[in-house]
């Protein structure tokens, strides 16, 4: 369509399409409006394409997110060092870029410090507008007007698109500036224009999967998500995990449960969403009173502060969960027998007589001695009590609104994969033969492979949620997505979480990946994945999370002669000294890919009180030839469409099919 005009069309191709143009006639109707916009279209694909930040893994650490949402993975302070370097001080620097990661809290502390504070504002006002005009260069005007925050929209148009040194509107520029401070409006200027920054700075966020699980706060993360001007989500399968559990599916939620008591973040249950953990504590309490339940006693950092009597409990607490969801899983898989999953059948194959499990030709000494609530003869059947707890806990997760308004977030911007700017987004793997050929799975069925696999899944997975209050629907395939071998979303042989709680021998811990991730190192299988997917081979990439990156111990993330990106840098505490680092942002601007290296984020204190701010180094991944415009995206491909019915509206006009609306 590149190139077309108006005069290419014939009347009967005007004529097939006359309904469509009426239709668009009445937005553009008349020649001058149409040609307008034609104009304004072709000049905006001219333009440097957005910048994009891909994250991945998150899994609720939310202070770290949250920081390097604000200062954009440390594209905010090269901004600063780009536009006024030659005239701060490194200090100078870094007071004012933590003013623009947290403008309100470093307010509170200027005015605590700062004797002279209309000069303050004046001076950091004037470095705000000088920053922002340099994070706006690239947008057109009417981009910008609408990321400008309504209050001051008008005000900060006109400081970005003046120059201050121009004699004629000096005077005039330095007033703005003045009113603005002597009005006692500074502080919200301030906050206002900080956020515009931020805004422009980061084009398109990508999230690469797993917001939930493990850190205290991805709930928080979740509503920094939805007040974000553009992102979209590649579900992890800890992110399934959750919307099972939002489905009302049990066996999810009792993992969510377990997870959460595994490592004491009751944050997320308790005042996050309000899940009503009594039933659970009461049950809990009765059940185990005389089991110290030692091996249930929750992983806590150095940072956690938590009393005895709460550990014990938590403790309690955690086998009632454990058991209960043991017991879940093992009936989901007999009365799923199309899954496949028949090893995972296991509470049948313990010896409640001499505590030893076996688990395919081995026997295993159990850790565990006090099972109350199992039937040896029925072992995976709920007693009445634990049959209680789970439909009290179902009923609070379905009636949680901020936890199904997350969960509905989830699945209007997310999807198991992306295409976006002929690059490939997905969380995890993709179902593989061993010997490179794509598996075939039967559902419902019927056998896919590759794209039309993943495209039945993620429709499965939303007819799970939408439709969980139908009797007939089943939620049980989104507990498949969790844990299912041949889920695009998880990728190893099987999650062996009964064996980690019950037996100390490592030998039957081992979760072996599945072939993908052996294959996908090498560029012709990366290749033919992206072809699969309808993608350039020759240009695109591949980009993964869920397996943390041993940076440590010299892993490389790029792989697969540059094709395949995997960016699970630790952003998790709990991982952060397996990788050596504390998380990676892919940054994708016109000039090409920058892979950024995070340490770790000490607090908002600090940032705000000292300027420290997180330390990243950043490393060019593919740098282009040519820059790369608007025009070269998915985004330009759609504009490029607009303009070819722009233009054929005008040919109609011209030739008489359509008559101008004046």
């Amino acid at each position: 369509m590149e190139g077309c005009n108006m005069n290419q069309f014939n009347v009967k191709e005007l004529i097939a399409e006359q309904d469509y143009l009426e239709l668009l006639s009445r937005r553009f109707p008349t020649i001058s409006k149409a040609a307008t916009e034609v104009i304004n279209l072709k000049s905006i694909l001219n333009l440097p394409k957005g910048t994009e930040h891909f994250l991945t893994d998150l899994h609720g650490e939310y202070e770290a997110f949250n920081h390097v949402m604000n200062n954009g993975s440390g594209v905010v302070k090269r901004r600063i060092i780009d536009t006024l370097g030659k005239f701060l001080s490194q200090n100078e620097i870094n007071d004012l870029a933590s003013l623009i990661y947290y403008p309100e809290e470093k307010l509170q502390l200027v005015k605590d410090q700062e004797e002279n504070l209309s000069d303050w504002y004046e001076i950091s006002i004037y470095r705000l507008i000088q920053v922002c005009r340099d994070a706006s260069s690239k947008y057109t005007r009417s981009k910008v007007r609408k990321a400008l925050p309504v209050d001051f929209a008008y005000i900060i148009e006109e400081l970005l698109h003046e120059d201050e040194y121009r004699f004629n509107k000096k005077d005039y520029y330095n007033q703005i500036i003045q009113t603005i401070v002597e009005l006692d409006r500074a502080d919200d200027f301030i906050i206002a224009i900080s956020a515009v920054i931020k805004r422009l700075t980061v084009d398109h966020l990508h999230i690469i999967g797993d917001v939930y699980d493990r850190g205290p706060g991805p709930h928080i993360i979740m509503d920094t998500l939805i007040n974000h001007h553009s992102a979209d989500i590649q579900w992890g399968n800890h992110d399934i995990l959750w919307m099972g559990a939002a489905a009302g599916d049990r066996s999810c939620i009792s993992n969510v449960l377990r997870i959460s008591l595994r490592y004491a973040n009751m944050d997320i249950l308790e005042e996050g969403y309000g899940i009503n953990l009594f039933p659970l504590a009461t049950f809990a309490m009765n059940t185990y009173q005389g089991d110290n339940c030692q091996k249930f006693k929750p992983k806590l950092s150095a940072d956690d502060i938590v009393p005895d009597a709460d550990i014990d409990l938590l403790a309690k607490m955690h086998k009632a969960i454990s058991i209960i969801q043991f017991k879940l899983e093992h009936e989901t898989v007999l009365n799923h027998p199309e899954y496949e999953m028949q090893d995972r059948l296991l509470l049948d194959k313990i010896n409640y007589d001499d505590y030893t499990i076996t688990i395919g030709s081995d026997v295993y000494k159990l850790n565990l001695r006090t099972f109350p609530t199992i039937d040896p003869k029925e072992p995976w059947k709920l007693t009445a009590e634990e049959k209680s707890v789970i439909d009290k806990l179902r009923y609070s997760f379905l009636k949680s609104e901020k936890l199904q308004k997350h969960i509905r977030f989830m699945f209007a911007k997310g999807s198991i994969y992306l295409r976006y700017n002929n690059n490939l987004l997905f969380h995890a793997s993709i179902p593989m033969n061993p010997d490179g050929t794509f598996k075939k799975i039967k559902l419902k069925g019927l056998e896919k492979t590759g794209k039309e696999l993943l495209d039945q899944m993620e429709q499965m997975a939303r007819e799970a949620y939408f439709g969980r209050e139908k009797k007939n629907n089943s939620t049980d395939f989104l507990w498949y997505l969790w844990c299912h071998q041949d889920s695009p979303l998880f990728g190893k042989d099987k999650m062996a979480t009964l064996e980690r709680y019950l037996v100390d021998d490592k030998k039957p811990h081992k979760e072996n990946y599945t072939p993908y991730y052996l294959l996908v190192n090498e560029e012709k299988t990366a290749k033919m994945i992206l072809e699969e997917f309808g993608l350039d081979p020759e240009t695109g990439h591949i980009i993964n999370g869920h397996v943390p990156v041993k940076v440590g111990k010299g892993e490389n993330p790029i792989k697969a002669n540059g094709k395949l990106l995997v960016i699970d840098g630790g952003f998790a505490k709990a991982y952060q000294k397996e990788t050596g680092i504390a998380g990676y942002t892919l940054i994708y601007n016109s000039y090409g890919l920058l892979l950024a290296s995070h340490e770790p984020f000490e607090s908002v204190e600090k940032a705000v009180n000292d300027g420290i701010d997180i330390r990243s180094t950043v490393r060019v991944v593919e740098k282009v030839v040519d820059r790369k415009k608007i025009s070269d995206t998915d985004i330009g491909s759609n504009l490029k469409k607009q303009i070819y019915y722009l233009e054929m509206l005008l040919s109609a006009f011209h030739k008489g099919v359509i008559k101008e609306k004046i």
